[in-house]
């Protein structure tokens, strides 16, 4: 049995002979690096796709290769079925009690039998329970349910942030983010738009795109405002009431307003924000395999939500690092529908980006379908390698057939479509034909037993079910009313606010203060909903910028952050101003104007001081130098240091993908350096054996007894008559030299031989103990670039006090909501 637990391979199963209808002893190993170049999976129902593609996944997982899972039907939360201990008690509660019946066993019975068939299966795979340990330990594995609370919830509203700055300088990355932006939330309107032709659809891409590049973010009730009262005048060069006239900008903002307030469009409000980094990683650095079941959703909701993760992951690929390892995975199963031929669904553009460009990026695209006949194999010619399993009609394999030569055509390789129409029409169950460009010819297996019990689809209950620990209250109140805080959900650099229950009195004035031009003043942008009955009150802040630079020769650190105060004030400014100000990297948004009907709290008799704020100013770059850090880590191994704002899990990432590429890099070099020393003993070797077969053995000894005998025969025959004469003749002299002759022959060519059989054996042994050196080095090369393994230091360093740069001390307005009761609470 060969090993299959080795760095950078996956196990998928084992040769199949279409001769005898039967597996080889020959492992199929497929090298992860392969999947950077994508791959596409097909079979029909009962073909065994799904068990291959767990396979697959749990490969990864164990390989420390984190992956994003789109799950329309609920067969992939099948991942989560690992038993490490293998007991009936373990899958009892997820067989089917129908089956048990027809079975006529009671469900304990049924358990019990499931245990044991999974035991044996995985047995006869080479595999144990300890290797489904081993995958449960190397990645975290979570169910994310969007617009649902079945699993864990996945808010959109963030997905209409603002892109990377690396896609908002692509114009081409730009437009295809802003025009699925749009489509996919017009299709969760039930309206199907045309990019060119649908007023709709161009006036949210005008809003979204013009907001974008301005850097700012849009969340839903923003959007709706921005639909009413857009900021611009113009679409092209028409006037905006001609090309989309206020009373119909209305009835889109009111379909949109309408959606937002439905109770059933409430759970898309809740849970975490969707992060690719997040559902990647778990806050602690560990690669997670997330699954995106979204079998409950309508064809529409699920468009819109694929459309939108999508995005979002051509965002976060954009913002990564090139690399030619594995980095990540992204599958999607059951791709029918949103990679079509003909048709062009919001889908269908940030996926095909996503095959052209990830490679760069080591993210491998997976697509699954049993419906070969709609997918766009012009789009999958990116595909290096395809998965086939067996197909329902021949139409499903000759598009197939056009798919692969495509696939062939575009990475430069011969295509025998005769011999893989042979080979697609002897598949059976769980049997594929492998066609990858990186290798040299397509290859016929047979998959191994999957780790996970496969249950099928897991239904919204028994998704809750599996769950039910991972959900936990992320908000909690703070204890002062004025707190500023850091939500761990949202990131470092992300200012929350909580309120105590009674909120924040309000003592408002109606008149916004008059002060001398020299005070520049801004507005705190309004985050929260107005309430009808409700009003809007500003209460002053200090808002202080500055640029830091912070440097050090010894370890290269050289960077610049900008940095923003802001330090809510009541009555008076306190004596250590900035001591609780709340510092964040983030920029607070700011308007030039506050809101109309806006009233404002009382502002301290000093903050109408111009004078004032340049003390504050001094004070602040004071405060600054003594107490603003730069908190880095370092790994001396790999001679890395963390960026600016790159927490400590995010590090471990980065080091963990450059370990990786090392780790790869290192083995490469292994391989090249015992390659031709193998190759040399390889050749010594046979030439000993050929050398061996052609000594004397009894193909020599045979013909030198006979000679040997008759001689000797004559001689005694001489003997026994009593002439010695005859004996001594010159005939039986010659006799007797053919007898030690022949003697002479038969035991130098038993020498020689027995000589080379040993050197044969020396060679072999040689060659053993080469390979056994390989292992051992192999193994250390693992271990010496484990991600466990890496030690970090702390590094924290002072910025330089000559470059502390102020920007300025400004009166910031913070808008509150008045409540009835008198109190207000903040909205920003």
């Amino acid at each position: 049995m060969q090993d299959f637990e080795r760095l950078g391979v996956f196990y998928l199963g084992r040769d199949y002979d279409l001769a005898t209808r039967k597996p080889t002893d020959n492992l199929l190993l497929y090298d992860a690096k392969d999947l950077t170049t994508h791959a596409v999976c097909v079979g029909m129902t009962g073909s065994g796709k799904t068990g291959l593609c767990l396979a697959l996944l749990e490969e990864a997982g164990i390989d420390n290769i984190p992956a994003i899972i789109i799950d329309p039907k609920g067969d992939l939360s099948n991942l989560l079925l690992t038993f490490p201990q293998l007991r009936p008690e373990d899958f009892e509660p997820w067989i089917d009690p129908e089956e048990a019946k027809r079975k006529n066993q009671t469900a304990a019975q049924f358990a019990t039998a499931t245990a044991e068939q999974w035991k044996k299966g995985l047995a006869d795979w080479g595999q144990d329970a300890a290797r489904i340990q081993r995958f449960r330990d190397a990645v975290d594995l979570a169910i994310y349910t969007p617009g649902s609370s079945a699993g864990l919830p996945l808010t959109v509203l963030r997905s209409f942030n603002a892109p990377p700055k690396t896609t908002r300088d692509d114009n081409e990355a730009m437009r295809g983010a802003v025009s699925a932006a749009a489509s996919g939330l017009l299709g969760l309107l039930g309206i199907e738009a045309d990019p060119l032709k649908s007023r709709e659809h161009i006036l949210i891409s005008n809003i979204l795109d013009r907001a974008w590049r301005d850097g700012k973010n849009l969340d839903m009730p923003g959007l709706i405002r921005a639909l009413q009262t857009p900021g611009f005048d113009k679409i092209g060069v028409i006037d905006l009431e001609s090309f989309f006239p206020a009373k119909d900008r209305f009835d889109l903002a009111m379909q949109l307003n309408n959606l937002l307030a439905s109770p059933g469009f409430s759970a898309w409000m809740e849970g975490e924000p969707l992060d690719v980094q997040r559902l990647l990683y778990t806050p602690e650095g560990k690669p997670r395999l997330a699954i995106l079941s979204i079998a409950h959703l309508s064809d529409a909701e699920r468009m819109f939500f694929v459309t939108i993760l999508l995005n979002e992951v051509l965002g976060w690929m954009r913002s990564q690092s090139g690399t030619s390892s594995l980095r990540a995975l992204l599958y999607m199963d059951e791709v029918f529908g949103y990679f079509p031929p003909s048709k062009n669904p919001p889908s269908k553009g940030p996926m095909l980006t996503l095959l052209k460009q990830a490679r760069a990026f080591g993210l491998g695209v997976v697509l699954a379908t049993q419906n070969p006949v709609d997918l766009d194999y012009k789009g999958l010619s990116n595909c290096g390698t395809w998965f086939l399993g067996r197909l329902q009609t021949e139409r499903d394999k000759l598009r197939v057939l056009d798919g692969l030569e495509g696939a062939s055509s575009a990475a430069g390789t011969s295509f025998n479509r005769a011999e893989m129409d042979q080979m697609l029409s002897g598949l059976g169950n769980r049997v594929f034909l492998m066609n990858n460009v990186h290798e040299d010819h397509p290859v016929v297996f047979q998959s191994r037993w999957a780790l996970s019990f496969l249950r099928g689809p897991l239904t919204r209950e028994q998704i809750s079910k599996l769950m039910e620990d991972r959900k936990t209250v992320t908000r909690s109140v703070s204890e002062g009313p004025n707190t500023l805080t850091r939500s761990a959900s949202e990131g470092p650099n992300i200012l929350t606010r909580s309120v105590s229950e009674g909120g924040k009195p309000s003592t408002a004035s109606a008149d916004r203060p008059i002060l001398p031009p020299d005070v520049k003043e801004q507005f705190v942008s309004r985050r929260a909903n107005l309430p009808a009955d409700a009003g809007l009150v500003y209460h002053p802040a200090l808002l202080g910028q500055a640029k830091l630079h912070f440097a050090q020769a010894t370890t290269g650190v050289d960077c610049w952050q900008d940095v923003s105060l802001l330090l809510p004030i009541d009555d008076s400014v306190p004596n250590e101003t900035w001591g609780k100000a709340e510092t964040s990297e983030d920029a607070v948004e700011l308007e030039a104007q506050p809101e109309p009907a806006a009233k404002f709290a009382a502002l301290p008799g000093e903050l109408s001081r111009p004078k004032r704020y340049t003390e504050l100013s001094t004070a602040l770059k004071d405060h600054l130098y003594r107490n603003q850090r730069l908190q880095l880590w370092k790994c001396d191994s790999l001679k890395q240091t963390s960026k600016a704002g790159e927490s400590q899990a995010d590090f471990r990432i980065r080091l963990s993908q450059q370990a990786r590429e090392a780790r790869d890099l290192a083995i490469e070099e292994l391989r090249k350096k015992y390659a031709p020393k193998l190759a040399a003993l390889h050749e010594r070797a046979q030439k000993e054996e050929m050398k061996s077969k052609k000594k004397q053995g009894w193909g020599k000894i045979l013909p030198a007894t006979l000679t040997s005998g008759a001689a000797l025969s004559r001689i005694i025959s001489s003997l026994m008559r009593g002439k010695m004469r005859d004996v001594l003749s010159s005939a039986n002299q010659r006799n007797l030299a053919t007898i030690m002759r022949q003697s002479d022959i038969v035991m130098r060519d038993r020498l020689d031989a027995g000589s080379t059989r040993e050197g044969f054996e020396a060679i072999a042994q040689q060659a053993t103990d080469m390979e056994d050196d390989l292992k051992s080095q192999m193994e250390k090369i693992q271990a010496d670039f484990s991600p466990d393994k890496l030690a970090l230091t702390e590094l924290v360093v002072q910025p330089k006090k000559s470059e502390i740069n102020v920007s300025g001390v400004t009166l910031a307005w913070l808008p509150y909501i008045a409540t009835a009761d008198g109190k207000s609470q903040p909205a920003y």
